[in-house]
């Protein structure tokens, strides 16, 4: 069951927060918080399929790259990040969950320097479907063009996973649904195509997949493990810089993402698509992918 409309301050259960379970409630910080006014702080996005936190290692090395590369040391190890990751799921009874991890400097400096601060960390688990309403998920989603554009690798740190690299995606966001789109796809800096606001983006044209350079933005693990699941059934992969006058090329589109899974798109602005066979494969296969239902040598011999 879907719980969205509970605030998240008003939930039943526990999470992990600095080394052991506190009851929902009490997980609170000061509102003096470095992470709070200066974004010194990153995240994962995990998803628990029949009791598997699908690619845990993953999220959990690039949990600790971005922490690094926000010069925050993680006070724990990668197998205790893990592990409570897992039980954050089993004290909450899922077996299907979206799992939080997030990374903070605490409250003891408040300046642009934070070297004085603790480093905080509280993984929690919820149930949460699929991002976008299944019934128009397989219609296809419709989305907007940002007027935000992801920033230079020299302007911001690209390669995290962090907080304050959401802040115009949400902004963008606002923005498609106020238009009554369900997303925005954004350009990077040279006005290539980038990705949408929290997904991956994928095109199809006679049977390849093309998919932007991730040289500016996540690459994200979804993406990846469905470029795997593309060459395991020999689809050709192709990462390119692409240029907005080249989507009228394309037959195809998706996205990817650990909330957004592989989620069919059917109009981009003024450019439409359909979703078909390579779309509907690969949405399957990383369905099957994530319930362990499929085996690479299967896929191997499909």
């Amino acid at each position: 069951m879907v719980t969205d409309i509970v605030p998240f301050d008003k939930r039943e259960g526990s999470l992990w927060l600095d080394g052991k379970f506190v009851p929902w409630a009490d997980a609170k910080i000061h509102v003096l918080t470095h992470g709070l006014h200066y974004a010194s702080s990153v995240f994962e996005g995990e998803r628990m399929y029949s009791g598997r936190i699908y690619k845990l290692e993953e999220h959990t090395a690039r949990l600790f790259k971005s922490a690094q590369i926000l010069d925050m040391k993680i006070p724990f190890s990668a197998k205790e990040i893990s592990d409570a990751s897992i039980k954050a799921c089993e004290v909450q009874g899922f077996k299907d969950a979206y799992v939080r991890p997030v990374v903070w400097r605490g409250s003891e400096q408040m300046s642009v320097a934070g070297d004085k601060n603790k480093i905080h960390v509280a993984i929690a688990a919820w149930q949460w479907g699929s991002y976008f309403n299944p019934a128009e998920k397989m219609k296809g989603i419709r989305l907007a063009i940002s007027d935000w554009k992801r920033p230079a690798p020299d302007t911001a740190p690209t390669a995290a996973k962090a907080a304050g690299l959401y802040m115009i995606c949400t902004i963008s966001k606002h923005a498609a649904e106020a238009k009554g789109y369900h997303d925005a796809m954004m350009y990077d800096y040279r006005g290539y195509v980038a990705e949408a606001t929290g997904a991956n983006i994928f095109f199809v044209q006679d049977g390849k997949l093309h998919t932007p350079t991730a040289d500016c933005f996540l690459n994200g693990i979804t993406r990846q493990s469905v470029i795997a699941l593309a060459k395991a059934r020999q689809i050709p992969v192709i990462e390119r810089h692409i240029k907005p006058e080249e989507l009228s090329g394309f037959s195809e589109c998706f996205l990817t993402g650990t909330a957004a899974e592989v989620t069919p798109v059917s109009e981009i602005g003024q450019w439409t698509f359909k979703p078909a066979q390579v779309t509907e494969t690969l949405l399957n296969d990383y369905h099957a992918d994530v319930n362990r239902a499929v085996s690479a040598i299967s896929l191997n011999a499909a």
